[in-house]
């Protein structure tokens, strides 16, 4: 393997316009508008997780990505969202449509809880993809910064595609030519988490599992959040400072047939105190990309569990804020 991996620890694993924003009811201490507070869950109460438990920390490769360059990232996504409203607003996916740019989830279902957090999100890959006019041009160097991080990112994901596909004795590229072809798409998705009074009535994410190939997720470096949903019990994620946890996608585990690689549920709780940051940089097959589990891993031993399926990450996006696992309705 490559040396520049040996350094560091991967962890494996219609808009509606509300009176006042997070950010404001934040600041202010507002009680919560119905549309943010969790009323039922078939996941389990906010707070029921294991105070004690930990997602144990794998070093796979190693991510060889310095630490101070993984600062510079955050430092990055911190002076984006210092920025005045005014200013974000100009990226404002409101303005130019689609769910690139920043803001908060749209609204795709009458039930839908929402999430107390606001988001960028950007095309990286294909770069001809890139809508240039969603980057900020403050920092100035945020464009340049996100594209080196990117490419890093990219490599890793490479690596990560031909070891998993290697691990099952299969050829190397059983996994990557589906899900990093030159037309695959690589997000980034910068999220912010303002304190919330009511952390035990309001999610910074909802749960629901990723609908990549993988995610490579970036965490804050001092506030936790991040809980895994492990034998019906949720189990707070640890901070390791300079590590990279990476979580497999649901289109992995199709893929893999047979929950080989499982995409696990997840979701962000809030925080009362403290704000918090974390960059998350998506791996998505192009949306016309038929996604099916791999022949080989299919015999009589292993029947087929999932159907083919194109755009996956759309209809993940629907049943999450559905509150549904969209690989249930994936099973034949």
């Amino acid at each position: 393997m490559n040396n520049r991996y040996e350094n560091f620890p991967i962890l494996l694993f219609s808009t509606v316009k509300l009176s006042i924003s997070v950010q404001e009811m934040s600041i202010k201490g507002d009680e919560r508008p119905s549309e943010y507070i969790v009323k039922e869950s078939k996941f389990g109460a906010i707070e029921s997780y294991l105070e004690l438990g930990q997602i144990p920390i794998i070093d796979a490769i190693g991510h060889g990505i310095s630490s101070s360059f993984l600062d510079k990232i955050r430092e990055a996504a911190k002076q984006f969202f210092e920025l005045p409203v005014e200013e974000k607003q100009r990226y404002s996916r409101e303005i130019y449509g689609g769910r690139e740019g920043y803001g908060v989830d749209a609204i795709v279902s009458e039930k839908q809880v929402r999430d107390w957090s606001y988001r960028l999100i950007l095309r990286v890959f294909p770069e001809d993809q890139r809508r240039l006019n969603l980057w900020p041009e403050n920092p100035n160097d945020f464009g340049e910064v996100v594209h080196e991080y990117a490419i890093e990112v990219k490599f890793m994901m490479d690596v990560l595609f031909k070891a998993m596909a290697k691990s099952l004795n299969l050829e190397e590229n059983s996994f990557s030519h589906k899900l990093s072809g030159e037309q695959a798409q690589m997000i980034a998705r910068f999220n912010f988490f303002p304190t919330c009074s009511r952390p035990d009535q309001v999610f910074g994410v909802k749960t629901h599992t990723d609908g990549t190939g993988l995610t490579v997720l970036l965490q804050d470096k001092e506030v936790e959040g991040l809980q895994v949903l492990v034998d019906g019990k949720w189990v707070r994620v640890a901070i390791v400072p300079h590590a990279i946890f990476v979580n497999l996608g649901a289109q992995m585990q199709i893929m893999s047939n047979n929950d080989i690689f499982k995409s696990p549920l997840h979701r962000v709780v809030t925080n009362p105190e403290r704000l918090r940051l974390s960059v998350a940089l998506l791996n998505v097959p192009d949306p016309e990309t038929e996604i099916g589990p791999v022949e080989k891993l299919i015999d009589e031993t292993r029947p087929r569990i999932y159907k083919n399926v194109k755009n996956y990450s759309s209809i993940n996006y629907k049943c999450f804020q559905r509150g549904e696992v969209a690989l249930e309705t994936l099973k034949i």
